[in-house]
């Protein structure tokens, strides 16, 4: 394992070696490199998805060399190196795992998690963060955000004792988005408001919203390629059908997918 790891290591460093290195891995910078990570980590989810575990073991390689190339970056510029940012989750998940590197004995998984938080605040205070919003990235995809906000906000007692009151919010918020002109410019506010008390509900029921909207992409992506495959089966395509006729092909799909 070590031998891998130093071979990836030199890997970097020869490709961002100034006079024989790489021009495009040269030319990369933290900035730069955001989109592939955030690329690669999606794809590491699509894998996971679809359970092909050989893509995995790659696709978990391509994230490693993400974090490589941010640490080399760090290392020319004199910040911090591979072994430093190791060393780091290995002092995190010691310090937040006092249930097993130390004395604390902890009942269940809830009790374990809502340990963490603790110790998760505790932390944010020690580096002058003092609202239990802080450190939440702004570059989350926003349903993550409001999911992340949410928990923060439910950790310290400012959330509905029972999914009853998120319904009655989601049904005020309807409401609202309804009384509202289409082109007023607050339907905007509306209905992310909307949205908003919707991540409550799936929050509430211990769910996570991106999981489940991304279930709910992939079932619509598969009914209605069923669709275009019963139109191919017509002699027709979806621009010369009419809605009418889709609707009563998804009717019938829903039942068998």
């Amino acid at each position: 394992m070590p031998d891998n790891i130093n071979r990836l290591l030199a890997i970097m460093s020869r490709l961002r070696d100034p006079e024989h290195g790489c021009p495009w891995d040269l030319k990369q910078s933290y900035a730069s490199i955001v989109p592939y990570t955030l690329e690669e980590a999606y794809e590491v989810a699509d894998a996971i998805a679809r359970q092909s575990f050989d893509e995995l073991k790659d696709e978990l390689g391509d994230l490693l060399f993400q974090v490589v190339f941010y640490a080399q970056i760090a290392k020319e510029e004199g910040r911090f190196a591979f072994d430093d940012c190791v060393a780091a989750i290995c002092d995190k998940l010691e310090r937040r795992h006092p249930h097993v590197f130390g004395e604390l004995n902890l009942a269940d998984a809830d009790a374990v998690l809502k340990n963490w938080e603790a110790l998760k605040t505790e932390e944010r205070k020690d580096v002058g963060q003092n609202s239990v919003l802080d450190n939440i990235p702004q570059a989350m995809p926003a349903l993550s955000r409001a999911y992340k906000l949410q928990k923060r906000c439910a950790n310290v007692g400012f959330d509905w004792p029972s999914v009853d009151g998120c319904w009655d919010k989601v049904k005020e918020e309807i409401l609202e988005v309804e009384q509202t002109q289409a082109d007023s410019p607050e339907l905007s506010e509306e209905l992310g408001d909307l949205m908003f008390a919707l991540v409550n509900v799936v929050r509430k029921h211990k769910l996570d919203p991106e999981a489940v909207l991304r279930a709910a992409n992939s079932k619509f992506e598969r009914r209605f390629r069923a669709v275009e495959q019963a139109l191919v089966l017509n002699g027709k395509t979806p621009e010369q059908s009419n809605l009418d006729e889709m609707e009563q092909l998804w009717q019938q799909i829903k039942q068998q997918v």
